[in-house]
């Protein structure tokens, strides 16, 4: 029981770093992100900082305690966002690395949210 909080929680600050850290030069509106989503994937310009709120409010949802129905939709869309970079890096050549690096994020996602099931299983304590 201790041991799926601990990887639960583990899982879950990793994959909520990563977003988060993706998410800030989107919103910022950084030269790199707009290079990076614009120039190098197609994607209009309006679209770099929704993103990146959307994934701010998506780490938000899965770091705050209850809330279970918002935490599976935001896990659900933070994966859907990794999907979509990984497509769109697969589609589209990009200088800064191969698309299947982003298949690590994938996984921490995948740890994140399966732990946070198995969370879910545990018997409520008072």
């Amino acid at each position: 029981m201790k041991t799926t909080k601990i990887l639960y929680w583990v899982f879950t600050i990793l994959f909520a770093f990563v977003m988060f850290g993706s998410a800030i030069p989107d919103v910022l509106m950084q030269p790199a992100a707009v290079k990076g989503m614009h120039g190098g994937l197609g994607y209009p310009i309006y679209f770099v900082p929704f993103i990146g709120v959307a994934k701010i409010l998506g780490v938000i949802a899965i770091l705050i305690p209850g809330f279970r129905r918002l935490k599976e939709w935001a896990y659900a869309g933070l994966t859907f966002d990794l999907i979509a970079a990984t497509y769109s890096l697969y589609c589209t050549p990009h200088p800064d690395g191969p698309w299947y690096f982003m298949l690590i994020f994938l996984a921490l996602a995948a740890c994140a949210y399966i732990w946070y099931s198995k969370k879910q299983d545990l018997p409520a304590t008072t």
